[in-house]
């Protein structure tokens, strides 16, 4: 990947030597000018020393190399070892207010990491940035890099282990012993049984199926075996989602019998973490399944009465047809025996059968067009639905 080149602004607002600065290099000449502006420079912006001759740019020599009047090859002759350049480190920090990291400090900055950072982030990378912000803010000059490592190290697992601790006494011995029971060594790996031959652990950490009642049963059956173990609310409400997060993962992924190595505190935590985020889970993907088996039982009866009302409007059409033969022929012969039989087992009579065969005539075929219509407008929701 090739190097991004720096830009005038950076170059004047980061490599500029100011007038206090051209002091501290008045007296020196030649390389030894050179790099001591440079690495004044460097430290003023950076907090620290450079490791190397490529943690310069061309151009930043080349700017800096015009300041001191000095020819930017002149950088190669410099010497990263000996007398000189500790005496200039030594001149730099002076000058800048800065200390070399001692024994002591290193301890205190690693307990500062543990309570003030580590206990709210799991990210190695983001810890080691703010203890070098923190070093730069006390003016101390970090350490190495992989002794800055163990520090980020040794400050993630004090502040876990602390976290371990704190949790689980927050837990009632009972409590405590459910949520070990999970790991227990009764049938190897399997843990605690939920009564159909499964471990509950492994009920647990299993993902829901397809829509169904059984995968209904089955959520609801994990659900109340969470809610068994009896956690208390609010156990981590005080630790930061993104810490309670990496538990779950480390619990969902760990074997049982690997959780069973871990120290009590450690294996309690950590399933507690797997139980109270699973709990929450297992709620939404309940809800969901409602919610679907919800719209498919709405879709099959939408599905069933849209059937039912297609087969009842061609029953009631013939049912019409006949009405309407019968009302014709009564009015068509209104003084034979139809006027007995007919008009007498109407209420209404005749004006019944006038204003049924006026419908039938104005409104009847409209009606049934408009039924089909509207029909044939659902069927693709229907189906989709379906």
């Amino acid at each position: 990947m090739s190097r991004q080149t720096v830009g005038m602004d950076e170059l004047v607002e980061h490599w500029t030597v100011l007038d206090d600065e051209a002091d501290l290099v008045a007296g020196k000449r030649g390389a030894t000018r050179l790099g001591f502006a440079l690495f004044l420079k460097y430290y003023t912006r950076h907090g620290r020393f450079p490791r190397g001759r490529a943690e310069f740019p061309g151009e930043v020599v080349a700017f800096v190399a015009r300041q001191m009047k000095v020819p930017g090859a002149d950088f190669g002759l410099y010497e990263w070892s000996g007398r000189t350049i500790e005496y200039h480190r030594s001149q730099i920090r002076e000058h800048l207010g800065f200390r070399v990291c001692s024994v002591q400090d290193a301890e205190k900055l690693t307990a500062w990491l543990a309570v003030s950072v580590a206990h709210a982030e799991r990210n190695a990378d983001r810890v080691r940035e703010e203890l070098l912000k923190h070093c730069r803010g006390e003016c101390i000059e970090p350490l190495a890099t992989d002794r800055i490592t163990r520090m980020v190290r040794s400050a993630l697992h004090a502040a876990e282990e602390t976290w371990f601790s704190t949790l689980a006494a927050r837990l009632t011995e009972e409590a405590r012993a459910r949520v070990l029971a999970l790991v227990a060594d009764e049938e190897e790996d399997e843990g605690q049984d939920d009564g159909d031959g499964e471990s509950v652990l492994a009920l647990v950490k299993a993902i829901p199926g397809n829509v169904s009642l059984e995968s209904m049963l089955r959520e609801i059956r994990k659900l109340t075996a969470i809610r068994a173990v009896g956690l208390p609310p609010g156990l981590f409400a005080d630790v930061a989602p993104k810490v309670l997060a990496s538990w779950r993962q480390r619990a969902a992924v760990e074997s049982p019998s690997h959780l069973r190595r871990r120290a009590p505190e450690a294996a309690v935590t950590l399933l507690s973490a797997l139980l109270v985020e699973r709990e929450r889970e297992v709620t939404d993907e309940l809800v969901d399944l409602l919610i679907a088996t919800v719209h498919r039982i709405g879709a099959r009866a939408e599905q069933k009465v849209t059937k039912e009302l297609i087969n009842a409007f061609r029953r009631v059409a013939g049912k019409e047809n006949i009405l309407f033969s019968i009302a014709e022929a009564s009015l068509a012969a209104p003084d034979g025996e139809v006027r007995e039989v007919v008009f007498g087992s109407v209420r209404g009579g005749e004006q019944t059968l006038k204003e049924l065969v006026h419908e039938y005539r104005t409104k009847g075929p409209v009606y049934r067009r408009t039924v089909q219509t509207t029909l044939k407008a659902r069927t693709p929701t229907t189906t989709a639905g379906a």
